[in-house]
């Protein structure tokens, strides 16, 4: 088993972890409903690529 031979400094450890930061989401925008969306992924109207591929509920306005 590998052991390193000294103690790696706090500068050092904060040099290795800088890439391990969060990259920001990839967003795209819906061409029919103008919905901003993750990529891939069906956005909140129901719309993907273009297309209703989700049914939205109908909401009865009963009083």
């Amino acid at each position: 088993m590998a052991v390193q031979k000294s103690r790696k400094t706090p500068a050092r450890r904060g040099m290795r972890r800088s890439h391990d930061k969060l990259k920001n989401p990839a967003l795209s925008v819906d061409p029919t409903s103008g919905e901003t969306h993750l990529r891939h992924r069906v956005s909140p109207d129901g719309f993907y690529r273009g297309k209703q591929v989700v049914a939205q509920p109908e909401v009865d306005d009963e009083e």
